[in-house]
């Protein structure tokens, strides 16, 4: 069974802020000569990262709104600097938007199922929706009609 996560997107306003920061790290990541790749740190290590890795994606909300996600390419545990454990999620490097949701405030992470999992974006499937700017459709979203 694929399993996903979902993830408060803290800092960024849009997808576009969040693809501009994930450029941003890989620059200052090639600069001193560590990994560039797409990666989120994390406290806790899922229980349930068999089922992640290799198969599901981490759905980011942004705003309020889950907006798109990232696969998830492994789960790694790490230690900080400070000797605490934590996890390393390496991502893949494409941001795919998703059918919007509104999505209250939450703390860390939580499990979601790919049957309850959004749509991805793309015109094919989605028609109009998919050309709509990120602000209509996070403010639709947020009204309850889409």
């Amino acid at each position: 069974m694929v399993l996903h996560l979902l993830k408060l997107c803290v800092g960024p306003a849009s997808i576009d802020e969040l693809v501009a920061r994930i450029a941003a790290n890989r620059t200052m990541a090639l600069a001193t000569g560590i990994d560039p790749g797409p990666a989120h740190t994390t406290r806790m290590f899922p229980k349930r990262a068999v089922e992640i890795a290799g198969r599901g994606s981490i759905y980011w909300v942004i705003k309020g709104t889950l907006t798109c996600r990232q696969e998830i390419r492994e789960i790694l545990p790490v230690t900080g600097a400070d000797g605490i454990g934590r996890c390393r999620l390496v991502l893949g490097p494409d941001v795919v938007p998703v059918g919007p949701r509104p999505c209250r405030p939450f703390q860390g992470w939580r499990y979601l199922e790919a049957k309850n999992a959004p749509p991805d974006l793309d015109g094919r499937q989605a028609g109009d929706l998919a050309e709509m700017p990120e602000s209509l459709r996070r403010e639709l979203a947020g009204l309850g009609l889409i």
